[in-house]
């Protein structure tokens, strides 16, 4: 394995990643032997030139797309092993996705939206609402909880976004620039924000960002470049 692997005790391990694109005259190899294993609680965040497959790694290891060689192994299971439905269940007990925009349903309230992975797996409405009140209180934005995406500002989305990917308890949390779309003084509450989840919650982060404060706040920085993972300078 690569100097880019952490302790024992991971909750989710990549190995061996290759991802090739070929269609037609497309023929690009994005990924070259990743090895990359992340500690329970710990924040990850992966810096690279925009193309270099950072995108593509955390696809891979949420299991939205299949390597074309190597493992994803999360909680002890090969994502690849499973059928759609059992990935999707598994994916949703122990993962959470924020993505640069925020996703939300624009016809559902910010609880609505935050109650929806609870529903997806047969949580009680009563229940699942519950969770995600304390979500949002979490984020701070109890008192928003009843407006709708097109009435919060896109910080209080990305918030929104960040409850919704935690209500479940994953022990891993996959971000794809999440604060790429946000001016400074957002970018900087949700960086803080995301530090302080981590740690009260002892929740692993991997972030993708070209953020360098939300870098510095990781426990590791790896930089993905020429299909492979390395340490950052």
């Amino acid at each position: 394995m690569s100097e880019a692997l952490a302790p024992a005790g991971s909750v989710i391990r990549a190995i061996g990643l290759h991802k090739r694109f070929h269609e037609g005259a497309l023929d690009v190899q994005v990924l070259q032997g990743v090895d990359l294993d992340i500690a329970a609680g710990e924040t990850v965040a992966i810096v690279g030139a925009s193309g270099s497959g950072k995108s593509t790694l955390l696809h891979l290891m949420g299991g939205l797309e299949a390597p074309t060689q190597g493992q994803v192994l999360l909680m002890g299971r090969d994502l690849m092993g499973m059928d759609a439905q059992a990935q999707g269940v598994w994916r949703n007990r122990h993962l959470g996705f924020v993505y640069q925009f925020h996703h939300l349903l624009p016809e559902f309230s910010a609880e609505e939206n935050v109650m929806l992975p609870l529903r997806i797996a047969g949580e009680r409405p009563g229940r699942a609402r519950d969770r995600a009140r304390a979500a949002l209180a979490e984020v701070g934005l109890i008192e928003r909880a009843e407006h709708r995406p097109a009435e919060l500002s896109g910080g209080e989305a990305q918030r929104v976004a960040v409850a919704r990917a935690l209500v479940a308890g994953p022990e891993l949390v996959l971000a794809d620039e999440p604060s790429g779309n946000l001016d400074a003084r957002s970018a900087g509450q949700l960086h803080e924000l995301i530090a302080t989840l981590a740690r009260e919650r002892r929740c692993a982060f991997v972030v993708v960002t070209h953020n360098d404060r939300l870098a510095g706040m990781a426990d590791r920085v790896l930089t993905l470049e020429g299909g492979r993972l390395r340490p950052a300078n």
